[in-house]
């Protein structure tokens, strides 16, 4: 793995909602974080401590209150929608909890979206990419499958891979393992890892599985909106 490098850094975010009503509230209490390309780490509290909300910020899904975002050196918060969207699909990949899957497309086409969306129809190293992907998460015969006709679990596998094919800087993972049985979301965190590796990709999960949570590197506790030091 090359020299670690920062990734992301948040300084003084915050994040409230229904600003200037009566019930207005904040969720975030200004946070700082680093992470670095030689970051696995996973973010941990109950629920409702913030971890959504945080990640939403991280991955340029919503705008903060008050504080910054950095990603990769470049401050975000001055950015116009087209910029934003440019540097997220650029350099953020996102598993959520609903894989979000596009019906009318194939498994393999699903992984591509990313690679559409950023540069247009998809080159022979694109297609070879996803395919190998899809290889990674033991789906390599379902490259011409329609969403419908997968499981749930190899919905969530097709989601994975397609969270991989631009290679980002950073993959952000909302219980990327949590609709999967054990030896898959073994495989799929195996594949995270090495990805991690090969690539000086940057990793936080979000996950309430102490076991997960163990075999990372770094744990980050959200508790009430605030970092625990």
């Amino acid at each position: 793995m090359a020299e670690p490098r920062e990734v992301m850094r948040l300084e003084g975010l915050r994040k409230s909602y229904n600003i200037g009503q009566a019930n207005e509230v904040e969720v975030l209490h200004g946070i700082d974080l680093r992470l670095d390309s030689s970051d696995f780490a996973a973010l941990v509290g109950p629920s409702g401590s913030g971890k959504s909300t945080l990640l939403n910020q991280i991955g340029l899904l919503d705008t903060p209150t008050d504080g910054e975002l950095y990603l990769l050196g470049q401050a975000t918060s001055d950015m116009d929608d087209e910029a934003r969207t440019a540097l997220r699909g650029q350099h953020l990949g996102f598993v959520f909890q609903f894989h979000h899957l596009i019906s009318a497309f194939s498994a393999l086409e699903n992984v591509l979206m990313p690679v559409m969306v950023n540069q247009g129809r998809p080159d022979r190293e694109a297609i070879d990419r996803a395919r190998a992907l899809l290889a990674d998460v033991g789906l390599e015969k379902f490259a011409d499958s329609k969403p419908t006709e997968l499981s749930g679990g190899q919905q969530q596998r097709v989601a994975i891979a397609r969270a991989l094919v631009t290679r980002p800087a950073l993959l952000l993972a909302d219980e990327p393992t949590g609709n999967l049985d054990t030896k898959t979301a073994a495989d799929v965190f195996a594949l995270f890892r090495r990805f991690h590796q090969a690539y000086g990709c940057a990793v936080l999960l979000v996950t309430h599985d102490p076991r997960l949570a163990d075999t990372c590197d770094r744990t980050i506790s959200l508790i009430d909106g605030c970092i625990e030091p």
